[in-house]
C-alpha cells in the first residue's frame, strides 16, 4: 500500500483547501512537494453543516498520483457509502465515532477490503468513547477544531486526548490531527504524540508548497524527538 509506511512526521495536505478549478495542477504541485498523503475531507451537509465532494471526485484524481489517499468521512452514514470510497481507491477510510457509536463492524469491513481503518473523535468527545475499539483501528484522528469548516482556530485542549491515546495504542496505530495545523501549532501536536498532520491553509495559502511542507515537517520532527 502506497506510503502507509512513510516515516513520520507525515504532512497530509487537506484537499478541502485546494483550487477546485485546477485540481490537476494542485496534484502536480503536491507531488512535486513530495506530499506522501492527500487528506480528503468528505462532508455531507448533515453530520456537518457544509458539503464538499464525494467519491466520484476522488476516483477521478486517483490515477493522477501515487500518493496515499486518506479519506475522512464527515458523514452521517459511512457504512452506506463505504463501497464507493473503496472503489474510488482510498487507501485509508476514517469515520466518526459520533456518527457510528458501535464502529467495530465498519472498521472490520474496511480492513477486510485491504484498506486502513480509522476512527475520528470530535473535540468534545471523550477518549473513553473510542477506547473499546482501538484494537480495530490503524489510525485515530483527533479533531482539533469542530468538524465541517476550514480555517478554524486550533484548540490546544485536545492535546490531552492525544497524550492519552498515545498511552493506549500500539506502535502500529498512527495518531493523526486535523484542524488549525500550522507552523505555530504543529510542534505542540507532535510533542503530544501525533504523527500525521492534516494541513489546509498552511499548505494551500503558501506560494511554495514544497517549502511549506518541508517547514512543517521540520518543526514536527524536531518536537517529536
Amino acid at each position: 500500500m502506497t506510503h502507509w509506511s512513510a516515516p513520520p512526521p507525515i504532512i497530509a495536505p487537506s484537499m478541502l483547501k485546494c483550487d477546485y478549478g485546477d485540481m490537476l495542477r494542485e496534484v502536480e504541485q503536491l507531488d512535486a512537494a513530495q506530499a506522501a498523503w492527500f487528506h480528503w475531507d468528505v462532508m455531507d451537509g448533515h453530520f456537518v453543516p457544509n458539503l464538499s465532494y464525494g467519491a466520484m471526485v476522488i476516483q477521478a484524481i486517483r490515477p493522477r498520483t501515487k500518493a496515499f489517499f486518506d479519506a475522512h468521512l464527515m458523514i452521517s452514514d459511512p457504512a452506506k457509502y463505504l463501497d464507493g470510497y473503496l472503489k474510488a481507491g482510498c487507501d485509508a477510510i476514517t469515520f466518526h465515532i459520533e456518527a457510528v457509536p458501535e464502529p467495530t463492524v465498519l472498521l472490520q469491513r474496511i480492513r477486510a477490503a485491504g484498506r486502513k481503518a480509522g476512527l475520528a473523535i470530535n473535540p468534545k468527545t471523550p477518549v473513553s468513547a473510542i477506547e473499546p475499539y482501538l484494537n480495530d483501528c490503524d489510525l485515530v484522528l483527533t479533531m482539533s477544531v469542530e468538524p465541517g469548516f476550514g480555517g478554524q482556530k486550533f484548540m490546544p485542549e485536545v492535546l490531552d486526548k492525544v497524550r492519552r491515546l498515545k498511552q493506549l495504542v500500539g506502535p502500529q496505530t498512527l495518531l493523526s490531527i486535523d484542524g488549525g495545523i500550522a507552523a505555530d501549532t504543529i510542534a505542540q501536536s507532535a510533542a503530544a504524540g501525533c504523527q500525521v498532520f492534516v494541513a489546509g491553509s498552511a499548505i494551500f495559502d503558501e506560494p511554495n508548497y514544497t517549502a511549506a511542507r518541508q517547514n512543517l515537517a521540520r518543526l514536527a520532527g524536531a518536537a517529536s524527538r
